[in-house]
């Protein structure tokens, strides 16, 4: 079925997707707009129909696959009471938010809003962001599939104007102390974060808060800031800005291995910090600190220099917590931990523990995989492998579900960890979606005679929308092994396999100079410290999530124009620029 013109959200369309499976007769269905890309996923999963080819991108289209064709009516039907119900929720009348339907009454209602917050399809984010750079709006783009290409004229365009991008796929984020897309809220403070990294912001942060300290800003760059093609634009005008807060006692940066030579201009940079600053580069395995600029192994490590910072208390050593060794009778056969990640970082962290302690000497994996070597696995799940088509894990546990059934089928499996991510974006109750698989999961190994530990932690506060102490209660109740963070997870489990991790103090060696001079921070810039309104175009519930914590956000029911035509819709972008400068 094709429904012309009739534009739906990608996330709502992956929720129908999940809902339409549970539907009695339904072997198959998918729901996605008829843009190039999606009709390849079409295809990809065996859903191609001739009529798909004449679907546009702001078509509507549902593919089933049922029993019987007496129930497509009735599919139907209930497709569209479904989106009906999703598109009353959010009505005017009921939700109180301001809203608009195009970029000039966008600019008019959300004049005073220093941030742009952006989540459309990918194909059509890059002309998005051009427009609210141009409106003099600092970005926050959450729209992955930009290419590298675009993300860095982008991020130069920003810098030249006196502007900050963050993303393409810029997961996480803290403006003020209101939450941006898939954020935790935590209490504010004088901690300011810069990070490549999503869930790493999120892990910090959570850790932060649970120490009674907080976080006013955080800040992130997208995974690709740093790469060569790139060189760091919004990690060294961040770091700039923090630098000039006036509320910012601590600066932390945190990032995945970065290019060589942007890695080098960004420590330099970091030297130059008029505050003392903590550092990670997951995957790197420091060998000191230096006065003023502190390096961390893990999130954890990361996250306890900083509070002892705050504090005036320089690193001992002791940051990283020993972890207690559980009582686990594995038999002889069980050598392996597999994890399933929701949280990319999460599980780059994990697979840089295990890699290092056990020697294994293994390159990244490939197809989702962070590691694989021997019977050793540790999978990111929100990898766009795992999540063509399909809800991300943070919200849908269908995939990770399925991972932990066959990692418990091997006998050779001694342990399976997991993250649970809390926060905005994600779903009401992880743990309880994972529950019967964890029993099911370990009782089928106790039954063969194994003893097989499921080991979690969960990314979150007690002022998380979900009820942080619920999930552990859920968690307990399956007999799950539950750590204070990811770090003490992983450690527990290789110290379950027998090869605990050994803790090594780093020497503090004097301060380095800086060969580079902090950057000037514009008064656009500064105006995101205490940003309190904001245009979303995009997810609605990225503006729920702001008008929930104490913002406020004008909401942008955006659609495509043009007929969804990506090549006229940079023509027209071209041609309103050209009116600009001559006045028309």
């Amino acid at each position: 079925m094709i429904e012309k013109n009739s534009y739906q959200d990608s996330i709502v369309l992956m929720l129908l997707t999940n809902y339409l499976e549970t539907l009695d007769g339904v072997n198959n269905v998918q729901v996605m707009m008829g843009t190039p890309a999606n009709k390849d996923i079409f295809k990809t999963g065996g859903l191609a129909t001739d009529e798909l080819e004449a679907a546009t991108p702001n078509d509507m289209v549902v593919v089933l696959d049922v029993d019987n064709e007496d129930l497509i009516d009735d599919v139907v039907k209930k497709a569209k009471v479904y989106l009906d119900e999703q598109s009353n929720g959010s009505d005017d009348e009921n939700s109180g938010e301001e809203r608009v339907k195009t970029w000039d009454k966008a600019l008019e209602v959300a004049k005073d809003a220093p941030v742009a917050l952006i989540s459309v399809p990918g194909v059509y984010a890059a002309g998005e962001v051009e427009k609210a750079l141009d409106a003099g709006k600092n970005v926050f783009c959450f729209s992955d599939n930009v290419t590298i290409e675009d993300e860095a004229r982008l991020k130069q365009m920003a810098h030249e104007k006196g502007l900050l991008l963050m993303g393409p796929d810029c997961g996480t984020g803290i403006a003020n102390g209101l939450p941006l897309a898939f954020a935790n809220r935590v209490r504010k403070g004088s901690i300011g974060i810069v990070g490549a990294s999503g869930t790493g912001i999120q892990e910090v942060t959570a850790i932060i808060h649970k120490m009674g300290e907080g976080v006013t800003n955080a800040i992130g760059t997208g995974g690709r800031d740093l790469k060569a093609q790139v060189q760091g634009i919004t990690f060294k005008d961040s770091i700039a800005l923090l630098d000039q807060d006036p509320d910012v006692k601590v600066i932390v940066a945190i990032s995945k291995p970065p290019a060589k030579e942007v890695r080098d201009d960004a420590v330099d940079l970091l030297r130059a910090a008029k505050k003392p600053v903590v550092a990670i580069f997951l995957g790197e395995k420091p060998e000191a600190h230096e006065k003023g600029l502190y390096r961390a192994y893990t999130l954890e490590e990361t996250a306890k220099i900083a509070v002892g910072l705050l504090h005036g208390q320089e690193p001992t050593g002791n940051e990283d917590v020993a972890v207690k060794v559980p009582d686990v009778k594995l038999q002889p056969q069980q050598k392996y931990i597999k994890g399933y990640y929701s949280g990319g970082t999460l599980a780059y962290e994990a697979a840089t523990l295990m890699n290092n302690t056990l020697g294994l000497h293994a390159e990244n994996g490939v197809d989702g995989s962070i590691l694989k070597k021997d019977g050793y696995e540790v999978l990111d799940l929100g990898d766009d492998v795992f999540t063509q088509g399909r809800p991300h894990p943070m919200i849908d546990a269908t995939k990770r579900k399925e991972m932990m059934v066959s990692a418990g089928q091997d006998p050779e499996t001694a342990a399976i960890l997991l993250d649970i991510v809390l926060g905005y974006g994600t779903t009401d109750d992880m743990a309880g979606d994972l529950k019967d698989t964890i029993i099911k999961v370990k009782a089928d190994a106790k039954a063969e005679g194994r003893e097989l530990p499921v080991i979690a932690t969960i990314v979150g506060t007690d002022m998380d929308p979900q009820d942080y102490s619920q999930q552990q209660r859920t968690l307990a109740e399956a007999g799950v092994i539950i750590c204070e963070n990811n770090a003490q997870a992983v450690k527990t489990a290789l110290a379950i396999v027998g090869h605990p991790v050994e803790e090594t103090p780093l020497p503090i060696l004097p301060e380095a100079p800086s060969n580079v001079k902090m950057p000037a921070v514009s008064d656009k810039l500064k105006e995101m410290l205490t940003a309190t309104r904001f245009l979303n175009i995009g997810l609605e519930s990225f503006a729920e999530a702001i008008n929930e914590s104490g913002g406020s956000a004008v909401q942008f029911d955006w659609k495509p124009i043009a007929g969804g035509n990506v090549e006229l819709q940079k023509a027209l972008l071209f041609l309103n620029k050209v009116d600009l400068k001559v006045g028309v």
